[in-house]
Formats: structure tokens, sequence, C-alpha cells
């Protein structure tokens, strides 16, 4: 969302910069430097390379690993000092003491590494409006209320209408309060979060700002995601073209070692192997969907006990199952374009992406009707939905589709509706426009 929002925003006229850490490994050459900072006692500077600003910050970014942890996969101790500047200093190109010429009118914020952004400008005499997005409400940025004097946080700020969330210091939370609107990223999530079940013990707060709160679904990248111009996959088509998906079921049977039985239902899923992706379902039901005559091909990582059962399920159906541990760029599009039905049966999905390139790519998915799953799904018309997160459901609604693409005609007509749906970012951008304008507040040079 932090690439493709922007550049739709820019395609429909916005002036829009991206600010980021400059990690290490992201090419800086050529540029330029805007402004130095002093930003919670550390020295940073503010680099300006294309449509994009730079926080540079050596000592808190340029370190080997990825932007949250270290390369052994544990979290950098000082998380909250890396993303508490990040946080003030984004408030103060906010703020009308920017040191910018150019100015922002809204500040939109992305979970919790940026969330303490909008409580820093909440108390700026002047400043821009801020727009918080929620992406996963489960992962919320907690730390130590001692943490609070080296935020520069004022004291009032520590409380139960505040940052204070069960004794520690939680920056979603001061994002969720602080903000001047909310968004999730599907109208189904936003009314999720509000319930005890979803909310992760922000649902009372969600539900006291619930006029500032909207879900706007997320876009996908539709170049990239493209059967007609796909370089990863083995034979390119359309919707008016279908014929020609036949090549890549042959060519994903092929790598993933299954039989060569154009008649089957493969059934293909990538995603990270949690619970709740609902990797456990799959597993659990993978005899049974062999049972009904369907392969299964999987790729992914993630827990490790859910790896070696899905190995173990391949191990007892060679040739029907297969599980691919890890990740890889080809076989992800290959599976889009080659299964015949895509499973995604999350829990719960805030938005879900899988689930529009399948459409995309004539691939039906079977899901779980969660979040924005239910929103960009239409049950029996370019998906089929299940309730229940139980492996029984998910077989229940794979023998549904299974009966769909035993007839022809009906099942070329669910591929039809999902390929030309439009799942570009256009369309969220003009709600993001419209949001941004209710909010703006223009900030003086």
């Amino acid at each position: 969302m932090s690439a493709a929002l922007p550049a739709a925003m820019r395609a429909q006229g916005a002036d829009v910069r991206t600010f980021l850490p400059a990690y290490r490994g992201i090419s800086l050459h050529g540029a330029r430097e805007c402004a130095k900072l002093r930003v919670l006692q550390m020295d940073a500077r503010v680099l300006e390379k294309g449509e994009c600003l730079f926080l540079d910050c050596p000592a808190l970014y340029d370190r080997p690993g990825g932007p949250y942890q270290d390369e052994n996969g544990a979290d950098w101790p000082d998380n909250a000092l890396r993303f508490g500047v990040l946080s003030r200093a984004a408030a103060s190109l906010g703020s009308a003491g920017s040191p910018l010429e150019w100015r922002p009118e809204i500040v939109h914020c992305n979970d919790w590494p940026t969330a303490l952004a909008p409580v820093y400008m909440h108390f700026e005499s002047t400043r821009a409006g801020s727009v918080m997005t929620v992406h996963n409400l489960a992962f919320q940025g907690l730390f130590p209320a001692a943490m609070l004097e080296r935020l520069e946080l004022p004291s009032a700020s520590f409380a139960v209408e505040g940052l204070e969330f069960y004794g520690k210091l939680s920056f979603l939370k001061g994002g969720l309060v602080y903000a001047d609107a909310i968004t999730t990223v599907s109208p189904g999530y936003a009314r999720e979060i509000q319930t005890e079940e979803l909310g992760c013990g922000l649902d009372g707060v969600l539900r006291e700002r619930r006029d500032r709160l909207r879900g706007i679904v997320n876009g996908i990248d539709v170049e990239i995601w493209n059967p007609m111009n796909d370089r990863h996959i083995a034979e390119r088509y359309s919707w008016t073209s279908l014929d020609r998906k036949s090549v890549n079921k042959r060519a994903l049977q092929e790598r993933m070692n299954l039989r060569q039985d154009a008649a089957a239902p493969l059934l293909g899923a990538v995603c990270r192997f949690t619970h709740q992706k609902g990797v456990d379902l799959i597993a659990a039901a993978t005899d049974e969907l062999v049972a009904l005559g369907a392969q299964v091909c999987m790729l992914g990582r993630g827990d490790r006990e859910l790896e070696a059962v899905l190995s173990a399920a391949a191990a007892r159906h060679p040739g029907n199952v297969a599980a691919a541990i890890g990740f890889n760029e080809d076989l992800a599009h290959l599976i889009e374009a080659g299964a015949d039905v895509f499973l995604m049966p999350s829990r719960f999905e805030p938005c879900g992406l899988n689930q529009m390139y399948s459409q995309r790519y004539g691939t039906p998915p079977v899901a779980r009707e969660t979040g924005g799953l239910a929103d960009t799904i239409a049950d029996d018309e370019t998906g089929f939905l299940f309730e229940r997160p139980e492996s029984t459901a998910l077989i229940g609604a794979v023998k549904r589709a299974v009966e769909a693409y035993g007839d022809a005609r009906r099942w070329r007509e669910i591929q039809r509706r999902g390929m030309t749906r439009d799942f570009s970012w256009a369309g969220p951008a003009r709600q993001y426009a419209d949001l941004y304008a209710r909010h703006a507040r223009p900030t003086p040079a």
C-alpha cells in the first residue's frame, strides 16, 4: 500500500511523498539532502530521491537483517526508539515547524511503526491532518511504560484514553486515539475489529471512534498480476483465451511432481503457514480432498509444525499433494495461473490480496467469509465462501467448487466474472482522496 497508493494518487493529480527510513540496502545514489533534524536526541537527515523522502539515521536503520528484526529473527531491542524517531520526524514534517519547503496537508500513517506520529501531531498548534491505517490489529507495538520519557511524549498521553494499554505503552492505540481519521483495509474488517472476538483488546477504542473509522479495500498491482503479460507463467492468456490456461496447469503439475491429470481439480495455495491463514484446516482436509479426486499444492513457510504436517500429507499422497517450503516468486505466479481453485481458509483476513490475484487469473477462490475475503468474493459468482473456521466447512465449499468445475459452461462464466472485475488502485485512491479532503489541514511555511 505504501508504494501503490501514492502512485495511484499521483495518477489522479495529488502531490504525494513517501517517507520511510533509509534502511540498509536502499540505493540512495543521487539523493539530495533536504534538511538536518535533531529527533529525540538523535541526529538525522532528510534525503529526497524521486518522490520518496528518506530519514537517514545510520545508528538506527543502517543494520543487517530486516526492518524490524536482526539476522537471527529477533526483534531489535531498540525498536521503540527506532520507530519513535520515525514517527516524531514525520510529525515534524507535518507541522508548521517543518524544515522543508514542501508541506503536506495530510500525514498518512500505516500500522504501529508510524502510529506515534498522530500522537505527536495532536500536541502541535499548527499541523496537517492525520490518517491512521490499520493493516493488522494483532500487531500493536507494545513497549514498557518507562519509554514514555525517552520518546518525549507528554505524561498526559499515558492514560486509558491515550497510549496506556494494560500498563504498557501501545503505539497503535495512540494512533487510533489521536488520529483525525482511521482506516482499515476492508469494510468487513472495520466491522470485525469493533468486536471482542477480533478487536485484540482495542475494540472499545474503535467503537468509541467508529465515526472516524472507515474500511477501504486495497487494490492490487494489475500490471504485475496480469495473466496477459505475466513473465513468470508458462503460457499467457486472458478471459477470451482461457483454453491456454491449461498449459499452466500442466507446467504446475510437472513442477510440483503431481500426476499429469487434466481432469483432476487442482487446488492451490500461497501463504504464510500459520494458524491465522487456516493452513491447519487445509492440512486436516487433504485426505478427503484427495478422495474427491482433487490435487493440492501449496507454497509458503511459517510454523514448523504446520510445515511438517503438510510435508507428511504430501508423503501420504505422492502425486496428489505437494508442499513447497519457502518462497519463490515464479512458483507463486504459476500457482495462481495453473491451479483450478485457490484456497484461502483464513480465520481472519483484514484485506487479503491472493483472492484478488486468483480471480484475475481465472482461478476462483474458496475462502472463509471474513474481512476482506467476504468483501471481494461474490459467493457462487466469482468464488466460494464458507462460514465456520473448520476443515469440514472448507471441504463443503470445495465440494461446491468441484461441482461447478464439472459444468464447463458454468465454470467459464465464474472465471469470466472474476477476471473482468476491477481490482486496481484507482477506486481505492478516489476513496482516499475523498477522505483526505475531509481532514486536510494546510501547514504554512
